[in-house]
């Protein structure tokens, strides 16, 4: 990872040590699209692009002195988008943490995890038009309709999303990722005999999960059996180091990555 140019950074193994226990702990808390679709590599810095599988013709005219009869492909493929989002780390802090301290201040590590959690589900869920990526919801071919703010109404919501899929020959078990204050509504709720929401929503989804999904707009029911979505990583999320002076240590987290909907079925998106 010499990109990430960690040796310059006046911190020690154990304060990297640290640094990147928080930010693990920090990103598991955000990134909600790669627990409900297919994740393939980290492929590395260096991975530039994913393989469509497909070709586009070329006009051979363009092209002097080739013969008659040539036919022209170029190879489609999908650019990975880049992202970098920077923090700062208290030089204070760093020195704790070489004294073992454990109640570190990471208040702006905290903040760069959920942007950029937040641009990788976004980018999932929504799209990304300037690069190249749309989103699952964009590609849905259902009706979309309302869950409303009512949870108790939410198990028939789902249940008529999944029987959806299912009369559209899309396998479970299924995922429900929905907005964190709708997932706030599902684990507060009980309903009647004190059977909780929750378990009763994971049982119509035929064993899945509800996942909280930060940047997700309403919610989206996704089939589980995977070969339906892929997130393709070239550099995971890691920490990287830019610079520092005397009290201060600016760092940054980064990944590449693409998005591809494989099978627009798969899906159902839920209204807020």
């Amino acid at each position: 990872m010499n990109h990430l140019m960690r040796n310059l950074a006046p911190i020690t193994d154990a304060g990297w040590a640290e640094v990147d226990a928080e930010a693990k702990e920090r990103l598991q808390t955000h990134l909600a699209a790669r627990r409900l679709v297919d994740v393939a590599g980290p492929h590395g810095w260096r991975h530039s692009a994913t393989d469509l599988g497909r070709t586009a013709t070329l006009a051979s005219a363009t092209l002097a002195d080739i013969g008659e009869g040539a036919v022209v492909r170029q190879r489609r493929v999908l650019p990975l988008a880049e992202v970098r989002v920077p923090f700062t780390v208290s030089r204070e802090e760093l020195d704790d943490a070489e004294r073992g301290a454990d109640d570190l201040e990471f208040d702006d590590l905290d903040r760069a995890a959920k942007q950029i959690a937040m641009i990788e589900n976004r980018a999932v869920f929504h799209g990304w038009a300037a690069a190249g990526i749309t989103g699952i919801t964009e590609t849905c071919p259902y009706d979309t309709p309302s869950l409303g703010d009512d949870p108790d109404a939410y198990p028939g919501v789902v249940a008529r999303a999944v029987d959806t899929l299912r009369q559209a020959g899309i396998k479970g078990p299924y995922g429900l990722a929905i907005a964190p204050e709708g997932y706030t509504r599902i684990v507060e709720s009980t309903e009647h005999g004190g059977h909780l929401l929750f378990d009763h929503l994971r049982r119509v989804l035929g064993g899945g999960k509800v996942v909280r999904a930060p940047g997700l707009d309403g919610a989206l029911i996704v089939s589980l059996d995977g070969g339906d979505f892929s997130l393709e990583l070239g550099q995971d999320l890691a920490v990287g180091y830019s610079h520092h002076d005397a009290e201060n240590v600016t760092l940054y987290l980064e990944e590449s990555f693409s998005f591809r909907v494989v099978e627009p079925d798969a899906a159902v998106t839920l209204t807020s």
